[in-house]
């Protein structure tokens, strides 16, 4: 086979595999552009909730919480209970009240790294990001998952 044959057959072959239905599930859901204006602060959040009323409103009614918030950019004004670093360098906020085993996990975009290692524990704080989820659990703890989150907000007490 030469190499024009080769390169067309590669083309029709990619082609072929990008319009498969399980290229299109594996994709993440959420569009480039979305993603990158709400991470540079440029995408409106589509609320502003502080973290008690948000898990009080999963809490209440998961179901009804989740067509509210779910997969959109939100704003939670809350106090940080804790700022948690891994391996991989991803960093987590977690907003919680201090008597509260519920919380707020804020993933933060590697971007927005700088920022959220300047968070101290007690420190009121709005992040913004994109609602994930809800984790419910009566022994540890509920907790509502938000992802690429930004620090929009710090106020330092």
């Amino acid at each position: 086979m030469d190499r024009r044959k080769f390169a067309k057959q590669l083309k029709k072959t990619v082609y072929e595999k990008k319009n498969h239905p399980v290229f299109f599930y594996n994709r993440n859901h959420y569009p480039r552009r979305t993603l990158l204006r709400c991470i540079s602060g440029i995408q409106p959040e589509a609320y502003t909730i502080s973290g008690a009323e948000i898990i009080k409103a999963f809490s209440a009614d998961e179901k009804a919480a989740n067509s509210k918030y779910l997969d959109k950019v939100i704003a939670i004004n809350g106090t940080v209970k804790s700022v948690d670093k891994d391996e991989q360098s991803s960093i987590t906020v977690i907003l919680s009240d201090a008597g509260s085993m519920s919380s707020v996990r804020c993933s933060v975009d590697s971007i927005h790294n700088e920022q959220a290692d300047n968070l101290v524990s007690g420190s009121q704080v709005t992040v913004k990001g994109v609602c994930t989820g809800f984790n419910a659990d009566e022994l540890l703890g509920s907790d509502v998952i938000l992802n690429r989150c930004s620090i929009k907000k710090i106020n330092n007490n």
